[in-house]
């Protein structure tokens, strides 16, 4: 979940310097599943929206004016990031460890 916060506030603090992967990686945190991928087009949808996320790399940078409308649906709806999509390392490591006992 800590890397999932620390890319979520460096979203939320600076829109101009996001990677796209990033930024796919926090729709998803937030329960978007993606639905399909037309050309560039990355569609994602969510239970609870009644609207589709429609995103597009720009280059491998995530526009600016798409993260902005994202942060704005995910507080019209009161999104909160789920657990499901935590791919951080330090809870794969301990996960599977096997114990000696």
């Amino acid at each position: 979940m800590v890397k999932k916060q620390k890319r979520y506030q460096r979203m939320i603090n600076d829109q101009k310097n996001i990677s796209f992967n990033d930024f796919v990686f926090i729709i998803l945190a937030f329960g978007f599943k993606q639905n399909r991928v037309t050309g560039s087009h990355h569609i994602y949808d969510h239970p609870d929206v009644p609207q589709s996320v429609s995103v597009q790399p720009d280059g491998n940078q995530a526009k600016p004016y798409q993260i902005r409308q994202f942060l704005r649906l995910i507080k019209k709806y009161n999104l909160t990031m789920t657990d499901k999509t935590d791919t951080d390392e330090t809870d794969q490591d301990t996960e599977g460890e096997a114990t000696d006992d």
